[in-house]
């Protein structure tokens, strides 16, 4: 094969006439599966005498390739042949060294997918050209062989432990090498130095991340690797070589690659050194751990604590990264006794010069919030937007050193922030700096839960802080410290007034705020009034202004498109469906046009070139926002309920909803789009023909909406339970439903979840359209048996329901069922399993629907019951009688759940604030009883929950086996028939109409049974009796 033409393909890929590189690709593809065609591409992309363009273009070609055809297992059509792929492995490392930067990036990734597929089985040799790379005496090659290093790495650090043992031989081997390395590279200033004491620094922290190996614990190992983390954490950068540029400065190599050396330490001392955090899964790092926080971690911490003070007082600078790593590590040092008693005696300095500064308001932050007021909001209302930034971390801290050391740390830190704010309150007007006030205030919000807790004698404080500090600043002429005031607010929702003028002067302010200028005042005030709806005289003085503030709400929806603001839409709208039901309409069409707005933004950004930079995260912002808006529509929905008529014109307005959602197959939306579906049939009690326009979209959507057939239950249960009369009049219809029922019982992408739905689906055909769906009864019957003989149902609850699709038949048509089970020899096989399982028939639903269809069966001709039926005909009174005895306790059951998830949701928030609000006053002036810790070590929240999974995963809480639960919310045409009834009326006609029948079926019944059986006749005469008695009143 000829090297120039391959390379003269690779040189067509980029010209400008699309004919010509297009002819180009065809041809390449035409090559692909040519042997030796794959070692010229490597050789090209790796020649320096090339042209780049084309260089880059094998590169992507490579790796492309690579990915598809590598993995022998996936079949593709032309697979890489063993020769070539000897050949690249032979010669891939080479070819990093001379691949420029463009290309290395490609050429790596290629690597790695490589090492996955071959490595070790089929890659022997690769550890042997690791070692030669790594001691080469050209740094060209030792740089490749980190690169090569940091993939193989990458292809294990996550693998199971079993899985992990190439990882641990080449970790032996190679890490000695890199140490040394790395120890050369710090007395380095240039850059190319800092770039690869960063790769190696990655390859230790990335070979740590799931477990460390026995070699890094060892202190021969262990010594040198932190001596070489400190020494960079301590190497000093000259002010003077720092960019003036903070962004710029942000990325200065050097502190990216001290970035790594916080991560390592940090890692760890966080999964691996502290006692105090590790879980009991852990337990094999309790040796390494005691060592580790005896003679290790003070060393760190002394070092982080030397490189927070030099910044404190502006002696050196410290990128925003390790302003985070630094704080997470004092976090954790607070929990461990050792640790502690090294910090202690810092905390009023950390507290008063570390953490304050960096929650004031900053000059970045004002920046954001003039130049983009959006993104403003989303960072610092969205917690996961600034998870890792330094404002997070000493936020962490500071509840950290509150609540785990509460004794020494939780009244001086209050001490602090109203030193700050007393001092404020006594500077004159025109010096007053906000943002140290601001700072102040945060702490304070921060710290809401600690101070507001029972028995907390800081919480009778509050309210004269809220007239003195806070009230204030609602009319501040710093926007900050207005939204400030609303976030506060916001934070001690708790806080009952005792002075009812000043929750009223509260809710004025915050109300006032939803008016100001500013968006981030605006977003703080909305998030600030949901919570204060729990007070009576705020919901009151609410009513009134309910229009304005539902316009706000959706103004600033459309404006920055966070969930946060849906939540708070949503509750006003349960909270005042009553009041809001004369603009539901309105409301509702807004909303819609705020949704398709959103999608529309969406679906531009999903047009964008490969050439557009995607803001990933605003897509998932507004998708998440769209999520909140559907959500909020649902409540209104649910809200309209007893009003047919707008809840008619509701379905009409959303129409345009739910088509877009479904045309475009915006799966992210399917659980709130058929949340909406099945709150329009469900509250309206009827499928209006607009929702018969939606049955058919999703019909059509189903195919890619099959995953989602849970959440199509309940819609799709409407449409044959409250539109029966058009779906037993529509044959259309009825074999959309069934093509549905049948794709969903057939498909491997379904699990047994999924086809209970499809088996709660049949059964809603068969008791909602009895008559007139009898084409269907042999269908169902061979869906259910390719389960239920298998022997493959692996839980109960689909092994009932499988059972369940033929007890209905036979209730539906307890002849043509019996006809067909005999036909295929089912019958006896099916009643000795159905029979024997009848304890697994628990919930009331279940036990009703065993009684109607055994009461059904007793009422089929002699001469139409099976021979092999009749030989235990006696059985079917004795399986009745067996049902019925339990039924009494799994209404109780039953009854008990309903009590308990229907208590009413005002009086059970009432309740709660009341008991909240006697314990707060009761205990004001009482001194704290918490426990404390004192000095000892602090046990982590997240090992508690660590050791409770671990006790599951090893089975020390044993399980029953899956018993079904009742669903209170199920309505099925058998809440309408009295069992008892239905029994005497079906056990009397057959004692009067066919006595050899009866005979024959009760004459194996004891005593015990017979009187059994007098019970339930005499209850079904009580029954009957209230009936009676309650239609005559």
């Amino acid at each position: 094969m000829n090297h120039a033409t391959v390379y003269q393909l690779f040189v067509a890929t980029y010209q400008s006439d699309p004919n010509v590189h297009k002819q180009a690709e065809l041809n390449i593809r035409s090559m692909e599966a040519q042997n030796g065609f794959l070692p010229i591409v490597l050789q090209i992309l790796a020649s320096e005498e090339l042209e780049l363009g084309a260089r880059q273009a094998a590169a992507i070609y490579f790796k492309n390739r690579m990915n598809k055809a590598c993995d022998k297992n996936k079949g593709t059509p032309h697979p890489i042949s063993e020769e070539d792929r000897a050949m690249v492995k032979q010669s891939i490392l080479q070819a990093l060294v001379t691949a420029p930067n463009a290309v290395q990036v490609q050429l790596t990734s290629s690597l790695n997918v490589i090492l996955a597929n071959d490595f070790p089985d089929h890659w022997p040799n690769f550890v042997n050209e690791l070692q030669n790379a790594l001691t080469s005496s050209d740094p060209r090659f030792v740089f490749v062989g980190l690169l090569a290093l940091r993939e193989v790495v990458k292809v294990y650090q996550w693998k199971s432990m079993e899985r992990r043992e190439p990882l641990q031989q080449i970790i032996r081997l190679t890490f000695p090498a890199i140490q040394t390395i790395a120890t050369n590279l710090l007395g380095s200033d240039s850059q190319e130095a800092a770039d690869m004491l960063k790769l190696t620094l990655k390859i230790y922290h990335a070979s740590i991340l799931a477990d460390l190996p026995k070699c890094l614990q060892d202190p021969n190992s262990l010594v040198p690797w932190g001596t070489l983390f400190l020494q960079l954490v301590d190497k000093p950068i000259s002010l003077e070589v720092l960019p003036t540029d903070s962004e710029e400065r942000e990325k200065y190599p050097w502190w990216k690659t001290k970035k790594w050396a916080y991560h390592c330490l940090n890692q760890l001392f966080s999964k691996y050194g502290n006692p105090a955090l590790l879980p009991p899964s852990s337990s094999k790092y309790t040796g390494f751990a005691k060592n580790f926080i005896t003679n290790f971690a003070p060393n760190i911490l002394q070092m982080y604590m030397k490189q927070i003070d030099g910044w404190i007082k502006k002696e050196t600078w410290i990128s925003s990264k390790c302003l985070a790593l630094s704080a997470a590590f004092f976090d954790d040092s607070v929990k461990h006794k050792i640790t502690w008693q090294i910090l202690k005696p810092h905390v009023d300095i950390l507290v008063a010069q570390f953490i304050y500064p960096q929650l004031c308001f900053s000059v970045e932050d004002e920046e954001l919030w003039e130049e983009d007021p959006v993104e403003y909001v989303h960072k610092k209302i969205d917690p996961l937007e600034d998870f890792h930034s330094p404002q997070m971390t000493v936020t962490n801290l500071l509840i950290g050193l509150a609540h785990d050391r509460k004794k020494h740390a939780f009244m001086s830190i209050l001490g602090f922030t109203n030193n700050v704010l007393h001092k404020y309150l006594e500077t004159p007007t025109e010096q007053k700096n906000g943002r140290d006030k601001d700072g102040a205030l945060g702490m304070i919000a921060t710290l809401s839960q600690e101070i507001m807790q029972k028995k907390s004698h800081v919480a009778g404080m509050m309210e004269p802080f809220f007239v003195t500090h806070v009230f204030p600043e609602f009319k501040s002429p710093f926007p900050y410290l207005r939204a400030r005031a609303c976030d506060i607010a916001r934070c001690f929702s708790d806080l009952d007034f005792e002075n009812k003028q000043n929750l009223d002067t509260l809710y004025q302010n915050v109300l006032e705020c939803l008016r100001d200028e500013e968006l981030p005042v605006k977003v703080q005030a909305a998030l600030a009034l949901q919570p204060m709806i729990r007070h009576e005289s705020v919901r009151e003085a609410i009513v009134p202004q309910l229009p304005f503030i539902m316009q706000e709400f959706l103004r600033l929806t459309n404006e920055i498109d966070i969930d946060t603001l849906a939540s708070v839409m949503e509750e006003f709208v349960e909270i005042f469906a009553e009041q809001l039901t004369p603009f539901a309409v309105q409301l509702c069409s807004q909303l819609r046009d705020t949704f398709l707005r959103i999608m529309e933004d969406i679906a531009q950004v999903n047009t964008m070139t490969a050439d557009d930079p995607v803001d990933y995260d605003g897509v998932n912002d507004k998708t998440m926002a769209a999520m909140g808006v559907l959500k909020t529509i649902g409540t209104l929905i649910l809200s309209l309920e007893s009003t047919p008529e707008v809840l008619q014109q509701l379905e009409e307005a959303l129409l345009p909803v739910i088509t877009y959602t479904l045309k475009n197959t915006i799966v992210d939306l399917y659980s709130e789009i058929f949340e909406i579906i099945d709150s329009c049939t469900f509250s309206s009690k009827r499928v209006t023909s607009t929702m018969w326009n939606v049955f058919d979209l999703i019909y059509e959507a189903f195919p890619s909406g099959i995953d989602f057939i849970d959440e199509m239950l309940a819609p799709l249960d409407n449409y044959i339970s409250y539109g029966k009369n058009v779906f037993v009049a529509n044959e259309v219809v009825q074999y959309r439903m069934m093509e549905i029922i049948d794709t969903v019982m057939k498909s491997d992408r379904v699990g047994e979840p999924g086809k209970v739905c499809g088996c709660k689906l049949m059964e809603s055909m068969l008791l909602n359209c009895r008559g007139s769906v009898d084409a269907y009864v042999p269908s169902f019957l061979n869906l259910a048996f390719q389960y239920i003989f298998t022997g493959f149902i692996k839980s109960t609850e689909f092994r009932v329901y499988c059972i369940e699709v033929v007890v209905n038949c036979l209730y539906y048509n307890p002849q043509l069922t019996l006809e067909l089970l005999e036909k295929n020899q089912w019958t006896h096989g099916f009643f000795s399993l159905w029979f024997t399982t009848l304890d697994r028939f628990s919930r009331v639903h279940d036990k009703k629907l065993v009684i109607v269809s055994l009461c059904a069966l007793l009422e089929v001709p002699t001469e139409h019951i099976p021979p092999s039926l009749q030989t235990g005909w006696p059985q079917i009174l004795q399986s009745i009688i067996s049902v019925f005895k339990t039924l009494p306790k799994a209404i109780e059951n039953r009854e008990a759940m309903e009590s308990f998830y229907g208590q009413d949701y005002d009086e059970e928030r009432e309740g709660e604030g009341e008991e909240e609000s006697l314990n707060t006053f009761e205990s004001a002036s009482t001194d704290d009883k918490d426990v404390d810790n004192g000095d000892e070590d602090i046990q982590d929240n997240n090992s508690e929950y660590l050791k409770y999974l671990a006790q599951q995963e090893e089975g020390s809480f044993s399980e029953p086996e899956d018993e079904m639960e009742e669903e209170i919310l199920f309505e099925s045409p058998l809440d309408e028939i009295n069992p008892y009834v239905r029994f005497e009326h079906v056990f009397r006609g057959l004692q009067h109409a066919n006595p050899t029948s009866y005979a024959l079926l009760t004459q194996g019944l004891n005593s015990e049974q017979q009187e059994l059986i007098i019970g339930f006749l005499s209850i079904a005469e009580q029954s009957r009796h209230t009936m009676t008695t309650t239609v005559d009143g």
